[in-house]
């Protein structure tokens, strides 16, 4: 599994995990400011951005691609950041390899099991066909039906790529995330805690992480904080980007 990336900066390692139908681009403002102070890693996780296709794909996978980009960068330790399904792969991460991980901050998503919200997404991406496109304004136009919100339509449409003939494909594994899907959904699985420092950051708008959630957080993470923004949605680091940098900051 070859896991595409870019790096920023000079310091201490820092490494960043994006959610479903990411990629490393999402964490453009983030890996700019907090290159002042670390080297940054942006990855792609893998069946997304430029990163490896594969059938398979669940958590504890995926924490192993972690462990072996740490292995190819040569990465003795790391900060870890991750959100939404990125920040499920660094808690597993974290519990699986607790001495690869310094500090762990985990955006808007709990280790819980959750219900399959993005189906209808996966629907209407399917549904298109992108032979019969010419333009990324007539895909996103396509779109609007089954998904009104702008914003959202945008962020998937950065997984278009564009062939030589100038025809589009999707850069992300669309039929193998449909697949697994259940696994991503999935609920973390672990008897042990990982007790280093660990930041979880809430969006106050968001439903992603609720009271009945910390007991769990707690258990895996005993050594962890919860901390909200106030005005964020799900996508913190997109909403309120300089608050959600400063306090990354203050906490590493």
């Amino acid at each position: 599994m070859q896991l595409h990336f870019k790096q920023l900066g000079r310091g201490e390692p820092l490494v960043l995990l994006h959610g479903l139908f990411g990629q490393a681009d999402n964490w453009h403002y983030v890996t700019q400011r907090l290159a002042e102070r670390f080297h940054v890693f942006a990855v792609d996780q893998r069946n997304h951005g430029q990163s490896s296709h594969d059938d398979e794909m669940n958590y504890p996978l995926m924490a192993v691609d972690v462990e072996n980009f740490f292995v190819a960068q040569k990465i003795e330790n790391a900060f870890v950041i991750g959100h939404s399904m990125g920040g499920k792969t660094a808690m597993q991460f974290a519990l699986e390899f607790p001495n690869r991980v310094e500090r762990l901050v985990v955006s808007d998503m709990a280790p819980r099991a959750y219900a399959p919200a993005h189906e209808p997404i996966f629907a209407a991406l399917l549904a298109l066909d992108l032979r019969s496109y010419k333009t990324r304004q007539q895909i996103e136009d396509a779109l609007e039906p089954k998904i009104p919100e702008l914003a959202l339509r945008r962020f998937l449409l950065k997984n278009l790529g564009r062939n030589d003939d100038g025809s589009f494909y999707w850069k992300i594994n669309l039929s193998g995330l449909v697949k697994n899907y259940p696994h991503l959904c999935a609920a973390l699985d672990s008897k042990i805690s990982f007790l280093k420092p660990t930041l979880f950051i809430r969006g106050g708008k968001s439903k992603y992480i609720s009271t009945a959630d910390e007991p769990e957080i707690f258990r895996l993470f005993p050594a962890a904080s919860i901390q909200t923004i106030a005005q964020a949605n799900h996508w913190v680091h997109a909403d309120t980007p300089e608050e959600f940098v400063q306090m990354i900051l203050d906490f590493l």
